[in-house]
């Protein structure tokens, strides 16, 4: 088995996918694991861009259906995070709209994070080597207090977080360990981005949010593309098992293979 065959193996991505299956599947995923988890939703963190909008749709339509089937309210949140300025918060609203959300929060996180940056800074300077923090581990902190603010709603209104990890994503491993990468439950974990999108088209994503280009909004001007430097038809390709320029397998199999750790439980003896 060649080391492409492995990961699709691994992954669960499949060559191509019936939308409308997909989702059924998803919804009734989220629906089993929410009455067996004895909760009373979902939280879904809505960044304004294509993964979680998906989300929110399949999350919506799970305890829409959980509440006309039980007679019981079930709720999903939607919560905004963002750092300040966020210049597209208009989408994140819009995905709200588009799915008729009615329980929304906006939490700011910039003090917070620039509080945690000023802490790691005097370390830094106590230990004898003063320093400003990275762009890549402040980056790394933002995407950390976005969990720990979803996980304290979660706690206080009996929700499951719910992420927006995929198989593109999973590859590269390009999520932040105990950040975006920590929640409940993933549910569209065996999709690559090309499926994301399909998925996104029949659910009514707003156009606008199906036309921006991905990013994980950790900077100004950050894009997925641009950070990883494979292109996600690329990384789709690949994982549907189609041949791909060779420096373009080489380089995606060994961000694979150095993000492992990312994918593996916690090692202990």
């Amino acid at each position: 088995m060649s080391l492409q065959q492995e990961i699709i193996a691994k992954l669960g991505v499949k060559p191509e996918i019936k939308v409308e299956e997909e989702i059924r599947k998803r919804v009734d995923f989220l629906k089993d694991y929410v009455k067996g988890s004895n909760t009373s939703g979902l939280l879904i963190a809505i960044s304004g861009g294509i993964d979680s909008a998906v989300a929110a749709g399949l999350c919506k339509r799970a305890t829409d259906e959980l509440s006309q089937e039980s007679g019981k309210e079930y709720i999903t949140l939607g919560v905004y995070q963002p750092y300040g300025e966020q210049s597209d918060i208009a989408d994140s609203y819009a995905v709200a709209k588009a799915f008729d959300l009615k329980y929304q929060a906006e939490t700011n996180i910039e003090d917070a994070v620039n509080e945690v940056a000023l802490e790691v800074e005097h370390a830094y300077k106590n230990m004898g080597n003063p320093r400003h923090i990275s762009r890549e581990g402040k980056g790394n902190v933002k995407a950390r207090m976005r969990m720990v603010v979803q996980y304290a709603l979660a706690f206080d209104l009996n929700l499951l977080v719910v992420g927006t990890d995929h198989a593109s994503e999973a590859v590269t491993g390009f999520y932040t360990k105990w950040g975006d990468g920590a929640v409940d439950i993933t549910p569209l974990s065996s999709l690559n981005k090309r499926q994301v999108r399909q998925l996104a088209a029949a659910l009514g994503v707003p156009q606008p949010i199906l036309d921006k280009a991905p990013t994980a909004g950790l900077w100004e001007g950050q894009t997925d593309e641009g950070e990883l430097g494979i292109k996600y038809d690329d990384n789709s390709d690949y994982l549907e098992g189609k041949e791909i320029d060779p420096a373009v397998r080489q380089k995606l199999e060994k961000k694979y293979l150095i993000t492992a750790h990312k994918r593996e439980p916690i090692p202990g003896i």
